[in-house]
């Protein structure tokens, strides 16, 4: 072992040698090396470090085994025990599911006792590790497990998981796959193994949990022929098991080679499918190639966006940011296009890539504007996914997991994410039905839009977060009207324009708050701003403070409540210098990243900063993004404030370090805020360039003095979509003092 570390050692060496020339191209264009899985595995941000592709169907991530909130991607950095490296996994969720398909490579012997009653089988195989011997990069994983000095490696393509094992011993040599393993709200409930031969095996695990009902077939391919399998928990025989939490246990010839490899491939459609998904990774079992071809296939997504800046701390956040920001939604179609449907029936695309995983309440504030960017391909396969649910279900998703509707979260945010890509003229997408899904959401009887539409606003005695609920029908409706509008049809934007004025029923021009309101038209008593009872109250993950300037739509409107610009200032700079103190015996955990009542860690505050822009002190927007910029997000593994959701909290750092943001996700603007970068040239898929530059700028010098695109002077604190993907410069010119 001594003599395989001198090994590597001399070829670091080596590699270290090359020219100044080649060290300058790799670091050029090979953007990963700036890239940090682990960031975000601490504190509160539930990402997972595991092996992926962007927005693959595989996430291949190590699982701790540990069910807890901060446990929702299977894994969380505090911890030292793994129990297993499963397939599908969560990145930032505040609720936990997926980790299914577990795999653990051993030397231990498992055996029928101990699996009785009242044991903890799992305590038999876990291992204990150490950060000092775990790395990840974009597409790549490895650990050393402690207990049996197993070495793992894991990576993946498109659709495919692949493993590789390295044994320091090879004796009693064994995989478990465990279909019974379970986090945090996941159950399975039928799970099934079949020997196909001596190197692969097919099978199932139905379950429920978060997604009410989850389907997935597996198919997994071994390097060697397994000498053996045994079943716990199961009926059946050595080459068939079924039952509630089957665990197969492989064994492998002790005289076969140290190093295991194994392909896992899943469908939600059918264990054909999973084959099929399987059939199509072409790399043989060269390892190394497809760590290689992860990579590059990693760094071409992170080159749309390229940033120039003396700051090696910032580029490690901002590619993490983007890498981040490019893992969900996931492909869930295989490659003949086969799906399991909302009935748990087979459905097939015709012609797009089906996706899940759609966290519309987080994403649709910045992720899914920054997609209209990025991937306007992607935006197109989105919106079909959802139309095809709306087909099926008769309304659009809420919150989409695995074939599944979880109804998690508020509002009927499919809407916006819709309105914004056709108003850019993004897609092929159906129009006409896109329009008439839109309605049909907006006029079922679920969670108080009866209410909503006899009262003008949800009463706080009839809904529960009816304050919230309110505040966001308001704006998915006015996003409507501009469909509308954009259609021609006159009436519904008259309609729908009147609804979203909605949430001026419930701000209260006495106290300048958002409140809720009884079905008698009376103020809900008692009332306290920075008081919040987690989901069970007036307002959703927040308080009063966060949720008053949630009107991204109409800001003026929101003004002339507050009884004018000063006042609205005046209100907005509070927000900012109050006491952080929540009340309440049940504070919502999510409210986090806090400077006075301002909660960055939570998606309902993320336009609040970029307000000030539209009342005339744009330099208060920028002292506030670079504040948040700065502290807010880091290097370090607890450097995210709060949950990451599926890419929106690393969607906002992305936008707002380069300079700008989608403050209303819908109206195809982007506000000003403060670059953090000398330069951000973003590649767009037209092959137009449109570059923002920030000259003069330096750790002082945060206020923007001018701006100009194309050499035009702007007078103005945006620019819009169409000047953005025209192509193009806009340069910044940066001081040390406001420029009023």
């Amino acid at each position: 072992m001594r003599h395989l570390f001198s090994i590597v050692c001399i070829v670091c060496t080596m590699i270290s040698c090359v020219s100044k020339e080649k060290q300058t191209v790799s670091t050029e264009t090979n953007l990963t090396q700036f890239v940090d899985p682990f960031i975000g595995t601490a504190f509160h941000g539930h990402t997972y470090p595991g092996a992926t592709v962007p927005f693959g169907m595989i996430q291949l991530s190590p699982d701790n085994g540990t069910s807890g909130w901060d446990w929702c991607s299977g894994y969380h950095y505090s911890d030292t025990i793994i129990a297993g490296f499963s397939h599908l996994h969560l990145s930032g969720t505040g609720i936990g599911d997926l980790a299914d398909i577990s795999v653990m490579p051993t030397n231990k012997e498992i055996a029928a006792k101990h699996f009785e009653a009242g044991k903890s089988y799992q305590d038999f195989y876990r291992s204990g590790f150490s950060h000092d011997n775990e790395k990840a990069k974009p597409g790549y994983y490895q650990v050393l497990l402690n207990d049996d000095q197993i070495n793992v490696e894991l990576s993946t393509t498109k659709r495919v998981g692949f493993h590789r094992y390295t044994y320091s011993n090879a004796k009693n040599k064994s995989l478990i796959l465990d279909l019974g393993f379970q986090i945090n709200w996941d159950k399975p409930d039928d799970t099934y193994i079949k020997v196909v031969s001596n190197d692969m095996i097919i099978g199932h695990r139905y379950s429920k949990g978060w997604a009410n009902y989850q389907k997935v077939h597996f198919a997994i391919k071994f390097s060697q022929p397994f000498t053996k399998m045994e079943t716990f928990l199961a009926e059946g025989n050595d080459k068939e098991a079924r039952g509630k939490e089957v665990k197969g246990v492989f064994k492998f010839d002790d005289k076969a080679s140290n190093e295991l490899l194994v392909k896992v491939a899943v469908s939600s459609a059918s264990t054909d499918g999973a084959i099929k998904n399987l059939e199509s990774d072409k790399n043989d079992w060269n390892f190394d190639q497809v760590v290689a071809k992860a990579d590059e296939i990693w760094n071409n997504e992170l080159k749309k966006i390229e940033i120039k800046g003396n700051n090696k701390d910032n580029k490690v956040v901002f590619y993490t940011a983007l890498y981040h920001s490019f893992l969900a939604p996931y492909i869930f179609s295989d490659v003949d296009g086969g799906y399991k449907g909302y009935e748990n029936t087979t459905k097939y695309t015709n012609g797009y890539t089906k996706y899940t995983v759609l966290s519309l309440w987080d994403t649709f504030r910045a992720l899914k504007p920054l997609f209209t960017i990025t991937q306007p391909d992607l935006t197109n396969d989105i919106i079909k996914s959802m139309l095809d649910q709306y087909q099926e279900t008769g309304l659009l998703p809420v919150w989409e997991l695995q074939g599944n509707e979880t109804n998690c979260m508020i509002g009927y945010n499919a809407i916006p994410v819709i309105a914004d890509a056709m108003l850019k003229g993004i897609g092929d997408f159906d129009k006409e039905l896109a329009f008439e899904a839109m309605k049909a959401s907006s006029m079922s009887n679920l969670a108080g839009l009866d209410h909503y539409r006899k009262f003008g606003y949800i009463p706080s005695d009839l809904e529960n977060e009816s304050t919230s609920k309110t505040l966001e029908y308001a704006y998915d409706d006015w996003c409507i009207a501009q469909i509308a509008k954009h259609l021609g049809k006159d009436d519904d934007y008259k309609t729908y324009l009147k609804r979203s004025k909605s949430y001026a029923q419930l701000f209260d021009k006495n106290i300048r708050f958002m409140r809720g309101k009884l079905s008698n038209g009376k103020w809900a008593e008692p009332f306290d701003p920075s008081f919040s009872q987690h989901r069970k109250d007036y307002f959703t993950e927040g308080n009063s403070w966060q949720w008053t300037w949630f009107v991204p739509h109409d800001v003026d409107g929101l003004k002339e409540l507050m009884g004018g610009k000063e006042h609205f200032i005046s209100k907005l700079d509070s927000l900012f210098k109050v006491s952080s103190e929540l009340k309440g015996e049940n504070v919502s955990a999510d409210i986090t990243g806090l400077i006075g009542q301002y909660a960055h860690g939570n998606e309902p505050s993320h336009h609040t900063v970029y307000l000030y822009n539209q009342v005339g002190q744009p330099w208060k927007t920028q002292e506030k993004v670079h504040e948040i910029l700065t502290t807010l997000y880091t290097k370090e593994k607890d450097g995210l404030c709060g949950n990451e959701d599926c890419g929106q909290m690393s969607a906002w750092y992305v936008f707002s370090s380069m300079g700008i943001y989608p403050a209303n996700p819908a109206n195809g603007e982007y506000q000003f805020g403060s670059p953090l970068f000398e330069e951000a040239k973003l590649n767009l898929p037209s092959g137009k360039v449109f570059t923002i530059k920030a000259t003069n700028l330096t750790d002082g010098n945060i206020y923007i003095q001018s701006a100009t695109l194309n050499g035009k002077k702007l007078n103005r604190t945006y620019i819009t979509h169409k000047e953005l993907t025209s192509g193009g410069e806009l340069i910044f010119e940066m001081g040390n003092s406001p420029k009023k």
